[in-house]
């Protein structure tokens, strides 16, 4: 049986998936001390959050097909990239950036850190995944993943005790004691599970909502990491929480006699998508436009359920065979605007606090 380690929630990644890069470009160290690039070398830059990977020989058709030889230069989780994009406007240390998600997108677009960018070919469904108000199109969505509460099925089928099925259930006294959550303050995926909360219960809900799940023995921790592997009975480990804060796609890697252990209860999905873009001030901005096209391709696209164990946002490829049984993602998957985050993402991480805190 296989577990993912999730792509987007950066925060929870392990450095062992950096391993796909190696001699396909700079991965780790000072961007002041690292070659830049320029169009006279043909070398272009990506930023890109540390749980980035792609076959070598992915990254060696980009250089095949265009005649540029890609950098990858890691600059932290998702968060820690877009603040230093932001904070770096004008300026940047390389051409395109890759990661930026729905959550903290407004980031980077506010502050004029991006140029508007659209690809000459555009596959079909992604623009279905376009960022809500960007009408500029500074950002092309490259691929998406839900965070959902899952569940251990074979867990609730031997207790012979009925699965929880939505947030609601969760606070429920039949399931007290039973999740696990990676924290908010801590961890993109905890993150993401509370602004699901928000998008539920409204701004004068969630909080309650959340003292409730308190109240009835919820566990939060500091990543997915310790949530899934240590404290989730499917994790591998000996975990006693059957019920935890994961992935739409996690199913597909619990895979087992032909059956998944677990399921993502769609319900509960918050969707993030990531995208990629073209920094202003670039040195190759040209370059950076052929790499923002190639993440588009269908080998990139394709390599991107195993690579990065994250979905495709073209439709024009398919699924892994497991991905495709198991992998069930949500129809109408919560949400909250990318302003509404950016304007209240400090007060509501420090409401939260407060309220596991009581």
């Amino acid at each position: 049986m296989r577990m993912r380690t999730p792509a987007i929630a950066a925060t929870a990644i392990s450095a062992l998936l950096l391993s796909g890069l190696s001699g396909c470009g700079s991965t780790s160290g000072d961007p002041e001390s690292e070659p830049t690039s320029g169009a006279d070398d043909k070398r272009v830059v990506m930023l890109t959050h540390d749980s980035f990977t792609l076959p070598k020989e992915v990254l060696a058709e980009f250089e095949e097909k265009t005649g540029y030889t890609a950098e990858i230069r890691h600059a932290g989780d998702g968060g820690e990239m877009t603040t230093k994009i932001a904070m770096d406007t004008g300026n940047p240390d390389g051409d395109a950036v890759f990661g930026i998600d729905n959550t903290f997108a407004s980031r980077a677009i506010d502050q004029g850190a991006l140029e508007a960018y659209t690809p000459s070919e555009i596959p079909e469904g992604v623009s279905d995944f376009d960022l809500p108000g960007d009408e500029e199109h500074f950002l092309t969505p490259v691929d998406n993943g839900s965070v959902c509460i899952n569940i251990d099925t074979e867990w609730f089928a031997k207790k012979k005790l009925t699965p929880p099925e939505s947030l609601d259930d969760l606070a429920k006294p039949a399931y007290k004691d039973l999740l696990v959550v990676p924290g908010a303050a801590t961890s993109t995926p905890g993150m993401v599970f509370l602004l699901a909360t928000v998008a539920e219960y409204g701004e004068d809900g969630w909080a309650d909502y959340w003292g409730d799940l308190i109240d009835n023995g919820t566990k939060v921790v500091d990543g997915w990491d310790q949530a899934y592997y240590s404290d989730f009975t499917q994790g591998g480990g000996k975990g006693t929480r059957p019920i935890v804060v994961s992935y739409d796609s996690s199913p597909a890697f619990t895979v087992k006699d032909g059956k998944s252990t677990t399921k993502a209860l769609l319900d509960t999905c918050f969707r993030q998508v990531e995208y990629a873009g073209v920094l202003k001030g670039a040195d190759n901005p040209e370059g950076a436009k052929a790499l923002v096209d190639f993440m588009l391709s269908d080998s990139v696209q394709g390599a991107l359920p195993e690579s990065m164990y994250v979905f495709p946002v073209s439709s024009s490829v398919e699924l892994p065979a497991e991905w495709a049984k198991f992998a069930e993602q949500p129809t109408s998957p919560l949400s909250v605007s990318p302003e509404e985050i950016e304007k209240n993402r400090e007060e509501w991480l420090a409401t939260w606090s407060d309220t596991i805190a009581q």
